[in-house]
């Protein structure tokens, strides 16, 4: 059986890294930290403008109920306001 040789390491160990190292170490993971608390704020700003977005909706599709019950179609025109009533020529006027 061979008998191992023991390596001994004559440099001796930092207990610290170089203050320019820490800089920079410091300042990676307060970039990280600044971009995580951006992306929480855009998506909190994100949710705000998906809960508005639902809230208009259900306002279009009210619009379009009462347009349904007045002219018997919702089908209008968003540019001049005219209506297109189905073809089988039926209107409520």
């Amino acid at each position: 059986m061979a008998k191992k040789e023991k390596i001994v390491d004559l440099k001796p160990k930092t207990s610290k890294v170089t203050d320019e190292e820490l800089k920079k170490l410091q300042d990676v993971v307060s970039n990280i930290n600044n971009l995580q608390s951006e992306i929480g704020r855009v998506e909190a700003q994100k949710h705000g403008y998906l809960h508005q977005l639902a809230v208009v909706r259900d306002e279009a599709t009210l619009l379009q109920g009462e347009l349904e019950k007045t002219y018997g179609t919702a089908n209008v025109n968003i540019n001049d306001g005219s209506i297109q009533y189905p073809e089988d020529g039926q209107s409520r006027n």
